[in-house]
């Protein structure tokens, strides 16, 4: 018995793409990343974020850097929405590693959940828009069996 291949239904990727589209545009401001035990790292970061692929695909692209223009943070991540799974799915390539994982829109339709795991390594992230307009982003880490901590913070504003 042959298998039938089901083309993907690219109308109600669009659809579900839609609903990511309060990230879109330009974004700056700041960033905090807990490098140590009582050691943070502090530097100016900004997003730009844009559909491609006519909606299929929502590229995110984050650049930190200190004020000296010295880098601190790049990353680039691909969204896009599997149809047949109903599910979000990310890409994100950062320090020379590429992760994936499943994406979860947060119930009020501003903002999205996900995490990844690397051996004993697991995060957990939270992005919102808040109630005045800024992407906020929380991130935490956990190694083996360790409580979570925190391990990145940022507030953007749209430019």
């Amino acid at each position: 018995m042959r298998e039938t291949i089901r083309p993907p239904d690219l109308a109600a990727q669009r659809s579900a793409m839609k609903k990511l589209e309060f990230l879109t545009g330009k974004w700056c401001g700041e960033a905090r990343a807990v490098r140590g035990p009582g050691e943070t790292v502090e530097w100016l970061q900004s997003e730009d974020v844009q559909y491609k692929l006519g909606g299929l695909v929502l590229l995110i692209e984050g650049v930190g850097q200190k004020p000296d223009g010295q880098a601190v943070l790049q990353a680039l991540a691909m969204v896009s929405y599997d149809d047949a799974t109903a599910s979000y799915r990310m890409r994100a390539f950062n320090d020379g590693r590429f992760l994936e994982t499943e994406v979860k829109l947060l119930e009020d339709g501003r903002g999205m959940t996900w995490g990844f795991a690397l051996g004993e390594v697991r995060t957990h992230s939270v992005l919102r828009l808040d109630e005045k307009g800024e992407w906020t982003e929380h991130h935490e880490i956990a190694v083996g069996a360790e409580p979570s901590k925190p391990l990145l913070d940022l507030t953007v504003r749209k430019r």
